[in-house]
């Protein structure tokens, strides 16, 4: 395996393990425990909570288009680029429907104003879980390509020294 294959290949699955700790610390632990804390109240839990979410969305952002030119770059399956591909849609649809939809109820909790109920926090926690599934899933799926790739070649080029 070339050299920047090995590179992009290396990133593609630091970028979707890493991408899975973070939602996984942040949405999974965070979100929830932050409310259990002592005089956290429920306009305070709520301002942190959006500060958190939209920097993990701007992280979360960076790491799909590293993942996304990696897959490029070393011209992955259809069946890892389709799974990076749902993965990329789901936070597609979480940073500009569902996180705007929610910001905007947040902010009117925090004004005082009654914020009527809707199942969007629910969509939104079945994307994260969904999400954080098929990043598990692709990053070991491309980890085991990436290896099958690289011994397939070191025994090719073992193969062709042999001959020659």
């Amino acid at each position: 395996m070339s050299r920047s294959r090995a590179t992009s290949s290396l990133l593609l699955v630091l970028a979707l393990f890493v991408w899975a700790g973070m939602v996984a610390g942040i949405s999974f632990l965070e979100a929830p425990l932050k409310f259990t804390a002592p005089r956290i109240t429920i306009p305070l839990g709520l301002g942190i909570g959006r500060i958190v979410f939209a920097a993990l969305n701007k992280v979360e952002l960076t790491l799909a288009a590293v993942a996304v030119t990696s897959a490029l770059c070393l011209r992955v399956p259809a069946r890892l680029g389709g799974a990076l591909g749902v993965v990329v849609t789901i936070l597609a649809l979480q940073t500009l429907w569902l996180l705007p939809a929610l910001d905007v109820r947040a902010l009117a909790l925090l004004a005082g104003q009654p914020a009527p109920p809707n199942s969007l926090h629910m969509v939104y926690i079945g994307l994260e879980v969904l999400k954080l599934l098929l990043l598990l899933l692709t990053g070991a799926w491309v980890h085991g390509w990436s290896l099958r790739v690289a011994r397939g070649q070191e025994l090719n080029h073992r193969a062709a020294q042999q001959t020659a």
